[in-house]
């Protein structure tokens, strides 16, 4: 069993980008010196242009328990929502443990910062400087995000003291997306305004896609236009041209942030903000021609990595997603579903479904994609939740339910390995499923197509869940079809499907059938007494007791008003007239304790045949309605011989 180590929470969105990337890279590096579990929190925001999902996916924040962390890391400048932010500050200051805020200082945590003002003043200013560049657009980051709002000032401070006008025009409002790279040139190209000579934006993700698209229309760099971004990342640095750039500390963030973690909780704790230095990278998209610094052999040698990693997650996909839809069963969906997570390398996995994930409908709520979602959870998750598919030591276990605010079930936690696990929300639009956990395994970082992968978990459960549903109606519907609501037996089309089969086979084999028909005494009379309010309860009151005599395979069945009957096989009349003998006495029992106004009373009677050809069962109804009449018609006779009249009505 392992020593208790650190175990320390990292809240990020957005791991398949470079700059978030590399930033785990660093934190990964410091925990595996010092034996720290790291459990990341993990979100993709703000990508799909869907609020809906973007609700889905940001309420995995909502699940952290900061209280079962002795430190967390906050990269909340990936996180997109101002409102997640805030509620994730204020989780970090109820929980009491100390943070670490990478490039955003919110005044009472640890900070990790650069001085993202001067970096672009600088860029800025070597374009109009060096290049003689008066003309200079800029594609910006989200708005409410503080290191975007400090590179655009930086860019409007630099033009205004060279006297160049800002244009809003020639101004665009990403969201530090790939994506908005090339939706900005598309704009530049629609605007009135002159061209410009130079592109500046505010990461270089948004900048290479600004640049292909530039391309793509007949534009060159830097001959007709400068470009430069801001990260110098891996893709920015070997791309032709080489893109000019801001090169940042990343993996140096991340280790710090670790180290000022564990310096804290080792009682020395150190200054409260660290301003990291950067350099400007002055290269071929901006005209400053510098050499290739990377290897040509290493570059083949990464990039054909990556083309046969994508490959293969590509197939991954594609088999998983081939594979989950054929599922027509959640437990068949759990089968399928572990050959695949193996193939990730993992060395733990954990399915974590909210108790209510499938929701399951009556006949009087029905819920079809792009309907009510009735009460399925929108923010956090289930108190309790269940574990259908858990994976650790090399196997894959059974464990019962859980509390959320455990994260995991509970004998996970005492496993002898340092864990890096992914927290990863599972939701269709902003309905919450639950969440999956995925540990020890470099295939959420390595993998470009990790989010998709988790997304075809997401989407293959709610086939499952609509399936669940859409079998939960058909059952609702066949109620409907074959159950009587008031009696809550079957009605005649039950009767009829449930004995059909039975009656051909006693019929090839030769074996004697029972009908008994089963008709109220006096309901009319209860309905102009009591109403026809207490005349349903008497039915209904009538058809119980005539489902709990029937305990011995016999079929029973509301057929119309005020009459039942009940079919058996195999039956003599003595097992009649001791079924008789039952309802009778408990209809006697329920007169006495009931407390009813009226009482329960019931004509009988039955026929007992070897079905051949010639004889159908509603034939032999009939049959058993005559002898039950006989016997109603006694009953009257004596009543109205007693009272000196003659019967004269049946009912």
């Amino acid at each position: 069993m392992k020593k208790q180590t650190l175990h320390f929470a990292v809240l990020v969105s957005g791991i398949d980008e470079e700059y978030q990337n590399t930033v785990l890279q660093g934190i990964h590096s410091f925990a595996e010196k010092h034996c720290i579990d790291i459990s990341h929190f993990i979100a993709y925001g703000g990508i799909l242009g869907n609020p809906k999902h973007d609700v889905g996916e940001y309420n995995i924040f909502r699940l952290v328990n900061l209280h079962l962390f002795d430190g967390v890391i906050l990269l909340t400048n990936t996180i997109s929502s101002p409102e997640t932010v805030q509620r994730i500050l204020d989780q970090v200051r109820a929980a009491n443990i100390p943070a670490v805020s990478i490039d955003r200082d919110f005044g009472d945590c640890y900070s990790i910062v650069i001085d993202n003002r001067r970096a672009m003043e600088d860029m800025t200013r070597h374009f109009i400087c060096e290049h003689g560049a008066r003309r200079i657009n800029y594609i910006s980051g989200p708005d409410d995000n503080p290191e975007s709002v400090m590179r655009l000032n930086g860019y409007k401070k630099v033009l205004d003291e060279y006297h160049i006008p800002i244009e809003e025009e020639r101004i665009y409002h990403g969201s530090f997306r790939g994506k908005d790279g090339r939706d900005a040139v598309e704009a530049f190209l629609r605007s009135d305004l002159e061209f410009p000579e130079a592109i500046i934006c505010a990461n270089d993700a948004m900048a290479l896609s600004a640049l292909i698209t530039l391309d793509e229309h007949g534009y060159r760099v830097p001959q007709d236009v400068l470009v430069s971004g801001f990260d110098n990342t891996y893709n920015a640095q070997n791309y032709a041209p080489a893109l000019t750039s801001v090169e940042r500390p990343l993996v140096q963030s991340g280790e710090l942030a670790c180290d000022l973690l564990l310096s804290h909780l080792d009682g020395k704790p150190k200054a409260r903000v660290h301003t990291l230095t950067m350099e400007q990278r002055y290269t071929e998209s901006c005209g400053c021609h510098i050499p290739l610094t990377e290897d040509i052999v290493r570059f083949k040698k990464h990039n054909y990595q990556l083309l046969e990693g994508n490959n293969t997650d590509i197939c991954l996909i594609n088999r998983m997603s081939c594979s989950l839809v054929e599922c027509d069963t959640f437990e068949g969906y759990i089968d399928a579903l572990k050959a695949f997570i193996l193939e990730t390398g993992c060395l733990e996995f954990y399915l974590c479904l909210c108790e209510n994930w499938h929701q399951k409908i009556n006949s009087s709520e029905v819920y079809v994609g792009g309907g009510s979602i009735n009460d399925s959870i929108i923010e956090g998750y289930s108190t309790e939740m269940t574990v259908p598919l858990c994976y650790y030591n090399g196997k894959f276990h059974y464990h019962d339910s859980f509390r959320s605010t455990m994260l995991l079930p509970e004998r996970s936690h005492t496993l002898d390995h340092t864990r890096s696990l992914f927290y990863v929300p599972l939701h269709f639009h902003e309905r919450c499923l639950g969440y999956f956990v995925i540990g020890n395994t470099p295939f959420p970082l390595r993998s470009l197509l990790f989010h998709t992968w988790s997304i075809n978990i997401s989407n293959s459960l709610e086939n499952i869940r609509k399936i669940i549903c859409l079998d939960s109606i058909v059952q609702e519907l066949d109620k409907l079809y074959a159950i009587d609501p008031l009696a809550g037996i079957y009605n005649r089309n039950g009767f009829k499907r449930e004995t059909e089969q039975l009656f051909q086979k006693c019929m090839e084999e030769n074996r004697s059938v029972m009908v008994m028909f089963i008709d109220m005494d006096g309901l009319k009379g209860i309905n102009d007494t009591y109403g026809h309010k207490a005349g349903d309860i008497a039915i209904h009151c009538t058809a119980e007791i005539v489902q709990e005599c029937c305990k011995q395979g016999e079929i029973c069945c509301r057929f119309g008003g005020d009459e039942f009957i009940i079919f058996t096989t195999d039956a003599t009349d003595e097992d009649a007239r001791s079924l008789m003998e039952r309802i009778n006495r408990s209809m006697a029992h329920f007169n006495e304790t009931s407390n009813r106004p009226f009482s329960l009373n019931v004509s009988i009677g039955y026929h007992i045949t070897i079905p051949v050809n010639r004889v159908n069962l509603f034939q032999m109804i009939t049959i058993a309605d005559n002898e039950m009449y006989l016997e109603k018609r006694k009953k009257r006779q004596s009543k109205y011989l007693k009272s000196g009249l003659n019967p004269d009505s049946r009912t």
